[in-house]
């Protein structure tokens, strides 16, 4: 445990990331007061002192320092302790590990930034520069029309010269799809002193509810994919046995 002690220590001199398997006990107080019993985790502390423990299952940490925490590693009646302070947040964890799985250390290099696409944004472009995609003879005028409610994705005329609002989803198109088009196209209506409005979710899906209620409003769908630039989620994946 001394050897183990005197890695982390080093480490956390300098920039390297931190991440410890460890069986483990943690006591928290701070945003409120915590106290997980023992169990297996993994233990991250990143260059600018974030913490992060996270258990064996589940995407979100159990628990979290944020940056600029102070972190200290001792022992104490033969006990190792990891106690992580951030005194500006009045924050304070103590874990102590009862018995190491792994240690690594190691300076990490990454200096680039995710690049979003395909977005309902991403959509909304689409729409507007291939309007077929929509219906022949669809002009679309703009995008992000601003309204009291939010900003409507494609707004346009068809062919008979009816306004046309087309509200864009990235995923299956739900109730509250319906519901979002509903306050937009009423909107639009009363500002405009319009008596029909056509209103359209563009989107990959609906749902059989939400399909329903757009019919019972006299609304439209269009089958519509997201641009895609990095995956192709859409395409089969083999099965084991035709590898």
């Amino acid at each position: 445990m001394h050897e183990t002690q005197e890695r982390i220590k080093r480490a956390l001199k300098g920039q390297s990331t931190i991440v410890i398997g460890a069986n483990c006990t943690i006591e928290y107080n701070g945003r409120a007061e915590s106290y997980l019993p023992e169990g297996d985790r993994v233990i991250i502390i990143k260059p600018d002192r974030n913490l992060i423990v996270h258990q064996p299952i589940g995407t979100a940490p159990v628990n979290y320092m944020k940056t600029g925490t102070e972190h200290n590693i001792y022992y104490e009646d033969k006990k190792l302790y990891l106690k992580s302070k951030h005194v500006a947040q009045k924050e304070e964890m103590i874990i102590r590990l009862h018995n190491i799985h792994f240690l690594q250390t190691k300076i990490l290099q990454d200096g680039e930034k995710i690049t979003l696409k395909g977005s309902e944004k991403d959509m909304s472009d689409k729409i507007y520069n291939n309007p077929k995609l929509i219906e022949d003879d669809f002009k679309p005028l703009s995008r992000e029309e601003h309204t009291k409610y939010g900003f409507i994705d494609v707004f346009g005329y068809d062919k008979n010269n009816t306004l046309v609002i087309i509200e864009c989803k990235r995923y299956t198109a739900t109730l509250d799809a319906v519901t979002q088009l509903r306050r937009y196209v009423e909107k639009i209506k009363k500002n405009k002193g319009l008596e029909k409005v056509r209103g359209i979710i563009a989107a990959p899906d609906i749902s059989a509810n939400a399909r329903k209620m757009l019919e019972d409003w006299g609304f439209e769908y269009k089958k519509a994919d997201p641009p895609k630039y990095h995956g192709n989620f859409n395409k089969k994946q083999k099965k084991l046995g035709e590898f």
